[in-house]
């Protein structure tokens, strides 16, 4: 299932390829949260439907109320996906990319496998992952002090 969903990812983010935009242009609003590296290796694309690999094996395993919900964005190792409604947001954005450090530190596999096992297990909005996501986003739309994200998900996963 992990081959699957995994060669799902890879399919779907070449396939967006000519639509995506680097977040090296958010990096005025993310100064001292995100380095430039990592936002010149991250990338969103304004979407509206979101991709999401709808395998029945997933909705199997009891992930079919993740599969259907109606999220503002999404995912998938350096690149998410959002809805327009949401593309000026930086809040969302500041949240998809608190993901893209997961995916980037747990690695394709072990982020998927972690993540489809939280869902299960708490459900989606106390899975761990998103948790983090959450309060960081919040802590930058507080105006919090900057850090160092990709950094921080690392030391904390």
């Amino acid at each position: 299932m992990l081959e699957q969903i995994t060669q799902w990812i890879e399919h779907t983010n070449n396939e967006f390829t000519p639509q995506r935009q680097s977040c090296y242009q958010l990096m005025d609003n993310f100064t001292d949260f995100y380095p430039t590296a990592f936002l010149d290796n991250a990338y969103f694309v304004v979407i509206d439907t979101l991709p999401k690999p709808d395998f029945p094996e997933l909705r199997q395993l009891g992930l079919g109320t993740f599969i259907d919900m109606d999220a503002a964005g999404i995912t998938y190792n350096n690149t998410y996906y959002l809805q327009p409604h949401v593309a000026t947001n930086l809040r969302v954005h500041f949240h998809e990319l608190v993901h893209v450090a997961q995916w980037q530190h747990l690695g394709i596999a072990q982020f998927i496998a972690r993540y489809m096992q939280e869902i299960q297990s708490v459900g989606y909005m106390d899975a761990p992952l998103e948790k983090m996501a959450y309060a960081l986003d919040n802590h930058f739309s507080l105006d919090g002090a900057p850090f160092d994200v990709p950094r921080y998900v690392a030391q904390h996963l």
